[in-house]
């Protein structure tokens, strides 16, 4: 009781000196202090005031809420990528401007606090700590998610598979294939053909230049796979340099796989047929 107590008048001594908390704070928080409103701006964070909720939550030992907000904290700080470093020098401060305080009101209250001492520094320190833990956590696994989003959406948008009918589909490529995205291509495409029940699949080939010859072996495999599963692949737009590259590779498409100049004339066949 006797702690619980001593909790209270600490925490009211802290709100009654609100703005000296604040001041102290900004002080220990030397690197922080020039990002306060840029951070407030850009993620919407208030840095003051949610110094004062982590001071109130520690102070009247509501763990729950404190890993909550803790994860929250968390997920905000991943979702605007802030610097990782900033929040652990302004908790840090946070602490020290807590022990501060404490300082300083024994030294006005006249209050004798020695017996409480350890009690309140396991408190105090861990329940920091404890924040500190959730708030990485949390952050790195938001972080990955993200990361797992974006590159879900990047492999989607490099391997666009575009149904143009029940059995027919067509993926029309551009830019430069390296081995990472050939092997999605080939994972997407495999993948594609089952879920779609895809029985055609027309490659557009027009947007690349060039093609090392790895990848080119790789494509040709790719191609196969889609026959054994039952598709029909269709190659259109082939460049005069990689048609080159697959003669003196002495590369040659199997008896099921048509090759058309172009997309249009490709979609001309299939969709009169």
């Amino acid at each position: 009781m006797e702690a619980i107590l001593l909790d209270m008048k600490l925490k009211l001594y802290i709100q009654e000196n609100k703005d000296q908390f604040e001041r102290s704070l900004i002080n220990q928080a030397v690197n922080v202090r020039e990002k306060i409103n840029d951070i407030l701006n850009y993620g919407d964070i208030d840095l003051i005031n949610n110094a004062h909720k982590l001071v109130s939550y520690v102070l009247e030992n509501k763990e729950q809420k404190l890993r909550d907000f803790a994860k929250q904290e968390g997920i905000a700080w991943a979702t605007y990528s802030l610097t990782l470093a900033f929040k652990l020098e302004w908790v840090q401060a946070i602490r020290r401007t807590i022990w501060n305080f404490i300082e300083e009101y024994n030294r006005v209250s006249r209050e004798e606090t020695t017996d409480y001492f350890f009690q309140l520094e396991k408190q105090i320190n861990n329940h920091v700590d404890q924040f500190l833990n959730t708030f990485f956590i949390e952050y790195s696994t938001y972080k990955d998610s993200l990361l797992s989003a974006q590159r879900e959406l990047v492999e989607n948008l490099s391997v666009p598979i575009i149904p143009i009918s029940s059995t027919i589909c067509i993926l029309p490529l551009i830019g430069s294939i390296d081995s990472f995205r050939m092997n999605v291509l080939e994972e997407k495409v495999l993948m594609e053909i089952g879920r779609l029940g895809m029985q055609t699949l027309i490659i557009d080939l027009s947007g690349i230049a060039d093609m090392e010859s790895e990848v080119i072996h790789h494509l040709m495999k790719t191609i196969n796979g889609t026959s054994m599963m039952g598709c029909h692949s269709v190659l259109t737009g082939l460049r005069s340099e990689v048609v080159r590259k697959m003669i003196h590779l002495n590369i040659t498409f199997d008896k099921d796989t048509e090759t058309y100049g172009t997309l249009q004339h490709a979609l001309n066949v299939y969709l009169s047929k």
